[in-house]
C-alpha cells in the first residue's frame, strides 16, 4: 500500500512498546470479544421457528423448551471456560488447550474448527446485518451482497487501525443493542403479562404442515444453537485484557453469558407469546419491534443497533482469527507471514486473509444468512468439545486444587457439547454441513504439510554442532567465484557495475551481451576494446530476440567442478524515481533477477544506480 495512502487510512506505526497501552478494559472487550455472541440473538430465534414451522404453526409453542435447553447448555460451556482461561491464562484457546493435553492432531483439528468458524461469523453477521437493512428498507435488497461486502471492507479497515481504536469504535453499538433489545423484552413481556396484544403479521405456514418428527426438532435444537457461537472467544484472546489478564477476563465472560442468556431466552419467549411466524422478507426481530414499538423512532433505532451489532460481530472474528492464526504460525502450523504483527500492532496479514476469504463466501452464497447458517455451528461445537476434553485431562495430570469439580465441570461441558455436535452435523448435513466436515480435515492436513516444509527446510539450514569452523576463512580457501556482468548499453550503469565486481574475490570474470537485433554486437565488441576494458566479452547473438532464455543457458554451461562454486552475476539496473520512469522503463532486469534467483549455486546481484545521485555529483 502506498505510504500517503497507508498514512490515511491506518494513522501512524505504532511502536513495540505501546503494546501494553492498547491492552483492552473491561466493558471495551466485553464489546470485542462478546458481540458475535451477542449478535447471535438477533437470528437465533428465527432459525429456531422456521425449522419448527415446516410442522404447522402449532409447532412455533416448542420454541421456548428447546431455548431453554440451549440456555442450560450455554451456562454449562461458560462456566467451562471460566475453568480453561484459570488454567490458560495466556490464552490460546482450544488450539493450545486440545495440542497440550491431547496430542498435535486434535490441536490442529481444533485450530481448523475455529479458523473455519471465524470465517463463517464473519459472512454470516456482515449477511444478517445487511438484512436487517433490507428489512427496514427494502429497495435495497436487490443490492445485498453489494452492500456486505463494502461492509466487510469498512470493518476490515477499522481493526487493521488496531485493537484498541477499533473496540472503542464499536463498544457505542454493542452496548445500543443490548439496551434496545432489552427494552424490547421487558417491555413485550409486560405487555403480554398485562393482557395487552402484540400485533403481528400472519405468514400462512399452516397449509404447508408436516409432521413433527424428533428429527425435526434435533433440526431445530442444532439451529438455535447458533446463539452460542463466540462464547470461546474471550477465553482465546485472555492477553488482551489488562491486568489481572485472566481474572478481567473470568469476569467478563460471566457478564457475556448473563445477558447472551436473557436476551436470548426472553426474545424467544416474546415471539412465543407474541405468535410470531418466520418469514423470507423481514426478520422476527422487525416484526417484534413493530408490535411492540410501533413503526416510530423507537423500531428504527432497534433496527440501526441491530445491523450495527451484527456488522460488528464480524469484530470478534477479527480479534480472534488472526491471533490463532499466529499462534499456529509461531508453531510451524501456517506460514510465518501470518505470525508477525503490522503498523498498528495487529496481525495485519491474519486480518487480510479472513476478509477475503470472508468476500468470497457472501459472493459465492449471494449475501443468505440461511444458507450460511447451516456451515456455521459445526466448528465452534467441535473446538467446544475438544477444548472441554482437553480441560478434563488437564486436571487429571495437574491435580490441582479443586481439580475433582473441575474435572466434573469441563467433563460435563465435554459430553454436552459432544452431543451437540453429533446432532448438528447429521441434521444439517444435506444442508451444507458436509462441507465443514470435508473442510477441517483438508486445512489439518495442509497444516501438517506446512510443518513437515518448515522441518525439513530448517534441518538443511541448520549449522552442524560438529562444525564450528563454518565461518572460518582457512576452510573455504578452495571455494570459486566466477562473475558475470550483464552488459544492456554502454552507459554509467555499466560503470558501475564493473567498479563493484573489481572489489569482489573473483577467480574468473566475464561480461556477456545479448544481441537481439543483430547488428549491435559488433558495436558493442568496438566500445569494449576503444575503452580498454580488461574483462573479456561475450556475444550472445538472439536472432529470436529473447534475452533471459540465452542468460540462463550461458550461465547452466559455466564449469563448475562441485557445489561450492559460485557464480555471481552482476545486474546493472537503472532506477526510477517516480512512477513516470517506472512506467517508461522497461523491467528486464526484474525478470532476470526471479529467473536467476531459483538457479542452484547463482547468486544475483544488482548493482542500483540513482541519476540523483550524479546530478548532485556535477552540481558540486
Amino acid at each position: 500500500m502506498p505510504g500517503r495512502l497507508k498514512q490515511v487510512l491506518l494513522g501512524d506505526p505504532l511502536h513495540n512498546k505501546e503494546s501494553a497501552h492498547q491492552r483492552l478494559s473491561n466493558p471495551v472487550a466485553l464489546a470485542v470479544f462478546s458481540s458475535d455472541a451477542l449478535s447471535s440473538v438477533a437470528y437465533a430465534t428465527e432459525e429456531i421457528l422456521l425449522v419448527l414451522v415446516l410442522a404447522g404453526t402449532a409447532a412455533l409453542e416448542l420454541a421456548l423448551p428447546i431455548a431453554a435447553g440451549i440456555g442450560l447448555l450455554l451456562l454449562v460451556v461458560a462456566t467451562s471456560y471460566r475453568q480453561t482461561i484459570k488454567a490458560y491464562p495466556s490464552g490460546g484457546g482450544a488450539y493450545i488447550v486440545a495440542k497440550e493435553n491431547l496430542g498435535t492432531y486434535p490441536g490442529l483439528v481444533a485450530g481448523a474448527s475455529l479458523l473455519v468458524d471465524y470465517t463463517l461469523t464473519v459472512a454470516v453477521s456482515i449477511s444478517a446485518g445487511t438484512s436487517a437493512i433490507t428489512s427496514a428498507f427494502p429497495t435495497l435488497m436487490p443490492y445485498r451482497v453489494e452492500i456486505a461486502v463494502a461492509l466487510t471492507v469498512l470493518l476490515a479497515l477499522a481493526n487493521l487501525r488496531g485493537v484498541r481504536e477499533s473496540g472503542a469504535l464499536f463498544a457505542g453499538p454493542t452496548y445500543l443493542f443490548i439496551i434496545m433489545l432489552g427494552a424490547l423484552v421487558i417491555t413485550g413481556l409486560v405487555k403480554v403479562a398485562l393482557g395487552m396484544t402484540i400485533e403481528v403479521p400472519a405468514h400462512g405456514y399452516e397449509s404447508a404442515a408436516g409432521t413433527l418428527t424428533l428429527f425435526l426438532l434435533l433440526r431445530a435444537f442444532a439451529s438455535g444453537c447458533t446463539a452460542m457461537t463466540g462464547v470461546e472467544a474471550i477465553a482465546n484472546g485472555v492477553q488482551a485484557f489488562r491486568q489481572p489478564e485472566a481474572r478481567n477476563a473470568r469476569t467478563t465472560l460471566s457478564w457475556m453469558a448473563g445477558i447472551l442468556l436473557f436476551l436470548f431466552v426472553g426474545t424467544t419467549a416474546l415471539a412465543q407469546f407474541s405468535g410470531v411466524q418466520p418469514s423470507h422478507t423481514e426478520t422476527v426481530i422487525s416484526q417484534l419491534a413493530r408490535g411492540v414499538f410501533g413503526s416510530g423512532v423507537l423500531y428504527f433505532l432497534l433496527q440501526v443497533a441491530t445491523a450495527a451489532i451484527l456488522v460488528i460481530a464480524a469484530n470478534t472474528s477479527y480479534a480472534d482469527f488472526p491471533r490463532l492464526a499466529s499462534f499456529m504460525a509461531s508453531d510451524g502450523f501456517l506460514p510465518k507471514q501470518l505470525r508477525e504483527r503490522g503498523r498498528r500492532l495487529v496481525h495485519s496479514n491474519g486480518i487480510l486473509l479472513l476478509t477475503a476469504v470472508a468476500i468470497l463466501l457472501l459472493i459465492v452464497f449471494r449475501g443468505d444468512t440461511h444458507r450460511l447458517i447451516p456451515l456455521y455451528a459445526i466448528g465452534v461445537f467441535t473446538s467446544f468439545t475438544l477444548s472441554q476434553s482437553g480441560m478434563v485431562v488437564h486436571w487429571l495430570r495437574s491435580r490441582d486444587e479443586g481439580w475433582r469439580s473441575s474435572i466434573a465441570v469441563n467433563g460435563l461441558g465435554a459430553l454436552t457439547t459432544a452431543v451437540v455436535l453429533v446432532v448438528i452435523a447429521i441434521a444439517k448435513f444435506s444442508q451444507g454441513a458436509w462441507i465443514v466436515l470435508l473442510v477441517v480435515p483438508v486445512l489439518v492436513a495442509y497444516f501438517a504439510w506446512v510443518k513437515r516444509h518448515y522441518t525439513k527446510v530448517e534441518l538443511r539450514l541448520r549449522i552442524a554442532k560438529g562444525d564450528p569452523d563454518v565461518l572460518d576463512p582457512a576452510t573455504h580457501e578452495d571455494l570459486h567465484n566466477h562473475v558475470v556482468i550483464l552488459v544492456g548499453a554502454f552507459d554509467r550503469r555499466l560503470v558501475r557495475a564493473i567498479q563493484y565486481a573489481r572489489t569482489l574475490r573473483a577467480d574468473s570474470m566475464e561480461a556477456i551481451y545479448v544481441d537481439i537485433t543483430g547488428t549491435q554486437g559488433e558495436k558493442m565488441r568496438r566500445k569494449w576494446a576503444e575503452y580498454r576494458i580488461e574483462i573479456p566479452l561475450t556475444v550472445i547473438d538472439s536472432p529470436y530476440r529473447e534475452i533471459i532464455d540465452p542468460i540462463l543457458r550461458h550461465i547452466r554451461r559455466i564449469p563448475r567442478p562441485d557445489r561450492d562454486h559460485a557464480i555471481t552475476v552482476i545486474i546493472p539496473e537503472f532506477v526510477p524515481e517516480d512512477r513516470v520512469d517506472f512506467l517508461l522503463h522497461d523491467q528486464t532486469a526484474f525478470w532476470i533477477k526471479q529467473a536467476l534467483f531459483v538457479e542452484p549455486g547463482v547468486i544475483a546481484v544488482d548493482v542500483p544506480y540513482h541519476l540523483s545521485s550524479d546530478l548532485a555529483r556535477n552540481t558540486e
